[in-house]
C-alpha cells in the first residue's frame, strides 16, 4: 500500500532528515527542496517540515515563483497555473495559498538512497554562457509504495567535528584557475540568480580547498550540479564546489588551504568541464570576486600554511 503523509510533520527529539523522508516515503532531496533546508541539515525538535504530496494547499512566502514552486513540488507548470487561476505574469502575492494538484505521474519508484551527510544545498547553479547547459531529461517521479511503512528509524550520519579548524588568512584561494564564463548575480532573461561563479578548466584540474575547514557535504542528490562538496571554515563561512568528476575527500574530513578536493568534471546539468564555487557566510550567499585572493592556491600552500590550523 501507498505510506499516507499528512501535509506537515513537527520534528522530536532524534529525528533526521534521512529518518523523516524514510518514514514518509520520500526522497531525501524532495523533503529538502520542499523546506528550504540548508546544510548541515540538523533538525530542531518543535520545527514543522512540510512533506511533498502531502497535503493540497500552500501559502506564498516571499521569493516564490509558480515556476519554482511547479518544480520544488514536481508538478507540471501549465496545470499549478490553471488551477490557481493564474495567468501571465504569473504575479503571487505573499501570503496568498495555492492549490497544489497531483504530482505529474503515478508510476512508483525505489526509495531514494540517503545522501552521504544528509542532504543537499539550496542553491541556484546557472547555464553560463560559453558552457551550455544540459537539461535534465524529464523523467517521470512519484511517491515510491512500499509494501508496509517502515516502523524504525536510519542511524543518524556521523556527526562533525565540533568547530572547524582556524582560518589561514583573510580571504579565500581560488579553487582553480581558469575563465569565469558566469559571474554573481542576476542571469540576464532568465530570472534566476547565480549565488556563485563559473570557472571554466580542462576535465580533470585539480580542484583546491580555498580555506582550512571541515567537508560538511559529499554527494550529488541536488539537481543540476552533479558532485558537490561543502565545506564548512571557521567564523561561520562555506563554500561550495559543484560539477566534479572525482570527489577526493569524505564528510567529516579536515581539509588544508590549498589542498586537492576534487577534479575538474562536468556532472550535473552542464555540458563542457567547469566548477561552480560558492562562498556563503551563514545562510547568505556573497560575491566571491570580492573574498578571493588573486593567486591560485596550489600544493605549496597545504604545506606552508597546515601549521596555522594544526
Amino acid at each position: 500500500m501507498h505510506v499516507q503523509r499528512p501535509a506537515a510533520v513537527t520534528v522530536y527529539a532524534g529525528d533526521t532528515v534521512y529518518s523523516i523522508a524514510r518514514r514518509y516515503s520520500l526522497a531525501v532531496r524532495d523533503l529538502i527542496e520542499a523546506n528550504n533546508l540548508q546544510p548541515p541539515y540538523q533538525l530542531q525538535p518543535g520545527t514543522v517540515l512540510r512533506l511533498p504530496g502531502g497535503g493540497s494547499d500552500y501559502v506564498v512566502q516571499k521569493g516564490d515563483t509558480l515556476s519554482v514552486l511547479a518544480r520544488r513540488f514536481k508538478v507540471d507548470f501549465n496545470s499549478l497555473a490553471a488551477t490557481n487561476g493564474k495567468r501571465a505574469p504569473y504575479v503571487l502575492q505573499v501570503g496568498e495559498r495555492l492549490t497544489i494538484p497531483g504530482p505529474k505521474t503515478s508510476a512508483p519508484q525505489a526509495v531514494a538512497a540517503s545522501p552521504q551527510g544528509g542532504g543537499s544545498m539550496v542553491v541556484t547553479s546557472p547555464n553560463a554562457s560559453g558552457a551550455a547547459a544540459r537539461p535534465p531529461a524529464a523523467k517521470a517521479e512519484a511517491p515510491p509504495v512500499y509494501a508496509q511503512a517502515p516502523n524504525h528509524s536510519a542511524p543518524p550520519p556521523p556527526a562533525l567535528p565540533a568547530a572547524p579548524p582556524a582560518r589561514a588568512g583573510s580571504g579565500f584561494l581560488w579553487p582553480v584557475k581558469g575563465e569565469v564564463v558566469a559571474e554573481f548575480g542576476p542571469l540576464p532573461g532568465k530570472g534566476q540568480h547565480n549565488d556563485g561563479i563559473n570557472i571554466v578548466a580542462p576535465k580533470g584540474t585539480p580542484v583546491r580547498a580555498a580555506e582550512n575547514g571541515v567537508v560538511a557535504y559529499v554527494g550529488n542528490e541536488l539537481k543540476g550540479f552533479g558532485n558537490l562538496l561543502l565545506i564548512k571554515h571557521a567564523d561561520n563561512w562555506m563554500t561550495a564546489y559543484a560539477h566534479n568528476d572525482q570527489l577526493m575527500v569524505k564528510r567529516g574530513d579536515r581539509v588544508r588551504r590549498g589542498q586537492t578536493i576534487a577534479t575538474l568534471g562536468a556532472s550535473g546539468s552542464v555540458a563542457s568541464p567547469q566548477l561552480h564555487f560558492e562562498i556563503r557566510r551563514g545562510t547568505e550567499a556573497v560575491n566571491p570576486m570580492e573574498y578571493l585572493q588573486d593567486k591560485v592556491a596550489d600544493e605549496g600552500d597545504v604545506r606552508r600554511l597546515a601549521s596555522i590550523a594544526y
